[in-house]
């Protein structure tokens, strides 16, 4: 068995991504089997590696590729697991990129079309279809412009649906491809990649790409990816401990604003005390004048609408 293994996504820019023929070739091949579609020239438009990872948040090792009638698409190998959303951040990497093109002096009809084609190893979506694509759509599934002006696409591959036992004749190529992807790195003692090898030109040529990374090159790789890793880890962490601590300061402000309201509500009480203390007394002095005057208590209390027990109590304080 052999290092290597193409669902690093510092592998998968290498194979198909490096500005070479090979390189070219085979992205081709993955955009024609992926995509549906004649693919004759594309041209990689970010195919350096990334050099620095220490001020990255969630670094990507995207394929930024432009086709020969300007559609642009977003190529991603997702298979390190993190905790942002997923379906969340592919819509935010297909509105970045839409949103990307420069516009200025244009007519907004020249906007050309963007795909952001993504394959990741877990099962997201409540369908039996590994390859599914996403546009604007309402809640009957009509959708918001016409098939052939949809600017915005989002392709999502779910290589975990792929039925490994599936027998190699009954594959299509999606499938052949995307078994090589997740076995390659078995190479001939896998009787089915070694079939492939074989016989299937598109693998074959998959193939010769990865045998040109060497065994120091996958060393090399697998460190890299691993530096990317922990950096990501360590980028995560710090944004919980961040999160912590705007978490534990909206603690501390709504604790600070109850005692507050807590404190202006026994002042409330407080001053409405004062104020029937202030009442009480007034009415106090009123009978104190009214019986110095020689009213009767019975008179008084007709007056002030209080029972004569009420007086007495209001005296006596």
């Amino acid at each position: 068995m052999r290092s290597a293994n193409l669902l690093n996504d510092f592998a998968f820019k290498y194979v198909f991504g490096e500005d070479c023929k090979e390189a070219n070739d085979a992205l081709k091949s993955l955009l024609t089997v992926f995509l549906e579609r004649s693919v004759n020239k594309v041209v990689v438009k970010n195919s350096e590696m990334v050099k620095d990872y220490s001020k990255m948040k969630s670094p990507r090792l995207d394929l930024l590729v432009e086709f020969d009638d300007r559609t642009t698409v977003d190529l991603e190998m997702q298979l390190r697991q993190t905790k942002d959303n997923l379906p969340i951040r592919f819509s935010y990497y297909l509105a970045r990129l839409h949103g990307s093109q420069e516009l200025e002096g244009k007519y907004y009809g020249e906007l050309m079309e963007t795909i952001v084609l993504v394959f990741f190893n877990v099962n997201l979506i409540d369908n039996h279809r590994m390859c599914n694509t996403f546009t604007l759509r309402n809640e009957e599934g009509l959708s918001f412009v016409e098939e052939s002006q949809d600017r915005m696409k989002l392709r999502t591959v779910e290589m975990a649906k792929l039925d490994l036992n599936k027998p190699l004749k009954d594959m299509n190529e999606q499938e052949k491809m995307i078994y090589y992807f997740l076995n390659c790195h078995k190479g001939m003692d896998d009787s089915k990649i070694k079939v492939m090898i074989e016989s299937d030109g598109v693998i074959q040529m998959l193939e010769k790409r990865v045998e040109t990374i060497s065994d120091d090159g996958w060393k090399k790789i697998i460190e890299d990816f691993q530096k990317l890793h922990e950096n990501e880890e360590r980028m995560e962490r710090q944004l919980e401990i961040e999160e912590l601590q705007r978490a534990k300061e909206e603690v501390r402000k709504l604790q600070e604003e109850a005692h507050k309201q807590v404190e202006e509500a026994h002042k409330q009480v407080e001053d409405a005390n004062k104020q029937v203390e202030k009442k009480n007394q007034e009415i106090k002095q009123m009978i104190q004048l009214m019986l110095t005057n020689g009213m009767s208590l019975e008179f008084i209390s007709k007056s002030l609408s209080k029972s004569e027990d009420e007086i007495r109590d209001l005296l006596a304080q």
